[in-house]
């Protein structure tokens, strides 16, 4: 099956203005499947934009499956960056027949993109095609980690209708899909009255990272070395407070700013491991002027702003390109190591894996800030550490 088969071609004067594009702007520097759908691997792409009209699963939120053509009249509209973009816009998967229906394709799609090595930009539809998204991940045949940025965990009550999943349930078909193939779970700007002491509980017994909103209210920087720990990541636009996105049903009077989900899209452009993003749940229907369109248009140029300023210093080689840093723990159980990348002055932790459960490999990295080597400096184990090697176990 060709991936032609999945999507509906492209008609640029529903996105493009009266005039249309300048020569700077990205409508002109962009490739869009209009009439032939495009051969990927003889063109060398690096980005492939695609909308998903989708939003059954959507709770409270109908009408977010036209989100793509309304994200569309915003980003080709802005300028390209200092860089030659090579970004291909293969348009839009129709709702299939059923929910899994459209699940099958978005997998299909992300996977064949993913092996080309080109990155997908998904625009949904709801965050239950996060689910999609991590299904890609299976034929790969590797371990994911996985970042959402969203104000809850979707962790509820199991929805079991088959392959169906909800978008605020999603999470429990992501937990109990076998062959299990997610490492790491984390999300980013929770808010705690959204979610349930159960939950916390959850998340605390499987180790994974979760990180109130608040965590982030001084120094959105933080973000950074989750993000860049991820293979994956999905944004809720339901995370950005409503007076920054209002166009959402969930929207709520707390969140992210819009500067800050900019910032934290660039991080995800600029990590060398990440393979695809998905920003969902943008609702026009309830979008004021078109300014949650133009936001998310700018969150998107701010990831391939960061795609095109990658430092490829992951994975860590050559050598002469790092320093290693040694902690001693004062309890006298052993050291820690630290890299820190010449180019970026990035950090990662050693965890080195139990006997036997690695063969090829004697550490596993992890990005971590750092404070991380400064707690450990003071013979303290930083708690990341921990709950790494916990899931190496």
């Amino acid at each position: 099956m060709s991936l032609s088969d999945f999507f509906s071609p492209l008609s640029p004067d529903k996105f493009s203005p009266k005039a249309g594009f300048y020569t700077s702007q990205l409508g002109l520097k962009a490739t869009f499947y209009t009439d032939k759908f495009p051969d990927l691997e003889e063109n060398e792409y690096d980005i492939a934009i695609f909308g998903v009209q989708d939003d059954r699963a959507s709770v409270n939120n109908e009408g977010c499956g036209l989100a793509p053509d309304y994200f569309r009249a915003q980003f080709y509209s802005l300028n390209e960056g200092a860089y030659t973009s090579k970004i291909i816009d293969l348009g839009n998967i129709k709702a299939g027949a059923s929910i899994s229906d459209t699940y099958v394709a978005v997998k299909m799609v992300v996977s064949e993109l993913i092996k080309l090595n080109i990155v997908p930009i998904i625009i949904g539809g709801g965050q239950d095609l996060t689910y999609a998204q991590y299904l890609a991940y299976e034929s790969l045949e590797q371990k994911v980690d996985l970042v959402v940025v969203d104000s809850k965990f979707d962790l509820d009550e199991e929805d079991q209708e088959g392959l169906a999943a909800k978008s605020d349930t999603y999470l429990n078909k992501i937990l109990l899909h076998q062959p299990n193939y997610l490492f790491n779970f984390s999300n980013i700007g929770y808010q705690t009255y959204y979610v349930n002491q159960e939950s916390l509980k959850v998340m605390s017994k499987l180790y994974f990272d979760v990180h109130r909103l608040g965590e982030f209210a001084d120094d959105i920087s933080l973000t950074e070395p989750i993000v860049r720990n991820a293979n994956m990541l999905s944004f809720d636009i339901g995370a950005i407070r409503s007076s920054d996105a209002a166009a959402n049903a969930n929207a709520g009077p707390n969140g992210f700013y819009g500067e800050q989900a900019c910032r934290i899209a660039r991080y995800a452009g600029m990590s060398d491991k990440l393979t695809s993003i998905g920003f969902y749940e943008f609702n026009p229907a309830f979008d004021t002027n078109g300014q949650t369109a133009m936001l998310l248009a700018q969150m998107v140029w701010y990831f391939v702003d960061g795609y095109y300023n990658r430092k490829k210093d992951f994975p860590l080689t050559p050598k002469s390109q790092y320093l290693i840093y040694r902690a001693s723990l004062n309890d006298g159980t052993g050291e820690m190591l630290f890299v820190k990348s010449k180019k970026s002055d990035r950090w990662w932790m050693q965890v080195p894996y139990p006997t036997g459960i690695s063969k090829n490999e004697r550490f596993h990295l992890v990005p971590c800030r750092y404070d991380d080597y400064t707690t450990a400096v003071n013979g303290e184990m930083p708690d990341l550490w921990w709950r790494t090697f916990q899931k190496l176990l």
